[in-house]
């Protein structure tokens, strides 16, 4: 009889413990769902939604930029991640550029832009694609790569990379590698 009085209590011992392990786990499990969803709000308030910056430099140089969405960079509020991009340069003493991507990075202190995926500028008759666009307003330049194709209404050009000083539009086009040659063929 006494047997089975212990075996009773060791059962009775090992069901309670179960229940307060379960409902331990259970606990902890509700806290870490908890904390996820914190941590997703948090992340998910630095997108923005339909972004335009504008912005002037001392020169009177007028620089557009708008997507579709952007995202702010946890660990640089300077730089904003940007999807589908419409960029518009307007420069004082020339013609507008505009150009077009699938992402950008850009930073709002210094107004440079990276361009990415489907990169697409457009100058008066001419129109340049290309996979990446490192854009500098301190610099003054565009530096197109990644399969670049030059057209206006003469030529077609293809390089790997394409330099363009923005305020002289002078034009650097070369092949990474020496071995290889700038194709140019001529639609005429």
């Amino acid at each position: 009889m006494k047997k089975k009085y212990v075996v009773v209590i060791f059962f009775i011992i090992i069901f309670m413990v179960g229940v307060f392990y379960t409902k331990s786990k259970n606990s902890s499990l509700i806290n870490q769902s908890k904390k996820l969803e914190t941590e997703k709000e948090i992340y998910s308030s630095n997108i923005i939604e339909n972004v335009n910056y504008n912005a002037k430099d001392s020169k009177g140089n007028e620089y557009i930029i708008n997507a579709i969405q952007g995202e702010i960079d946890i660990n640089n509020s300077d730089v904003i991640y940007l999807t589908n991009v419409v960029a518009y340069i307007n420069l004082k003493n020339s013609d507008n550029i505009k150009i077009t991507s699938k992402y950008g990075k850009y930073n709002i202190t210094n107004y440079d832009t990276i361009f990415s995926k489907n990169v697409i500028v457009t100058y008066l008759d001419n129109k340049i694609n290309g996979g990446y666009l490192d854009f500098s307003i301190q610099r003054n330049t565009m530096i197109i790569s990644k399969d670049v194709v030059y057209t206006n209404v003469e030529n077609i050009l293809k390089a790997d990379v394409m330099e363009v000083d923005i305020t002289t539009k002078d034009s650097k086009i070369f092949m990474h590698h020496k071995n290889k040659k700038v194709n140019v063929k001529s639609i005429n």
